[in-house]
């Protein structure tokens, strides 16, 4: 009896166990993964997935901020030069839309908010993307760009952030 009532509570505690994903962030370049940054934490949140960053050291402003398909921020080389977590690929598209959009639109549905970095180098600013399941970031890779996002593919293709500086593995949830 004592076992059946402990096994249906754990079943009723289970999904809360592993709630978030907890990312560590590093900077990046075309030698590879660099210092650490910071961490990333996602959760899930009604409808969608929040998207609190605690990072440090990165420029001040608008940064593009994305989902990209793989999990490795490695470096790879690409059209003859070396692409900063190049190995992350492009940003997460499973639909196949094939462009850039706002975040839970008609774009990648790794297309994210921007993140918004302060004079201090730092980035707390939570963000929630509607229609995004956590359970389909796993294995993914979370990526800060060099300039801003204008969440379209004009004038610049996906939204103009130009080159990877940071990145951060998804990998397994923690437990809280």
């Amino acid at each position: 009896m004592k076992t059946t009532i402990f096994a249906a509570l754990a079943l009723v505690a289970a999904p809360s166990a592993f709630a978030d994903y907890r990312v560590d962030v590093n900077a990046v370049d075309v030698k590879g993964v660099g210092a650490p940054l910071g961490t990333v934490t996602l959760a899930e949140a009604g409808d969608g997935v929040t998207i609190t960053p605690n990072l440090h050291g990165l420029p001040p402003g608008e940064h593009g901020f994305h989902i990209h398909e793989f999990a490795n921020c490695g470096a790879r080389e690409q059209d003859g030069k070396m692409v900063a977590a190049g190995l992350a690929g492009n940003h997460w598209d499973p639909e196949h839309k094939g462009h850039h959009g706002a975040p839970g639109g008609a774009g990648h549905r790794g297309d994210l908010p921007v993140l918004v970095v302060g004079k201090d180098g730092s980035a707390k600013q939570p963000v929630t993307v509607h229609g995004m399941k956590l359970t389909e970031l796993r294995n993914k890779a979370i990526v800060v760009h060099a300039g801003g996002d204008n969440q379209s593919d004009q004038p610049k293709p996906n939204g103009g952030g130009g080159d990877r500086i940071a990145c951060g593995v998804i990998q397994a949830a923690e437990k809280r």
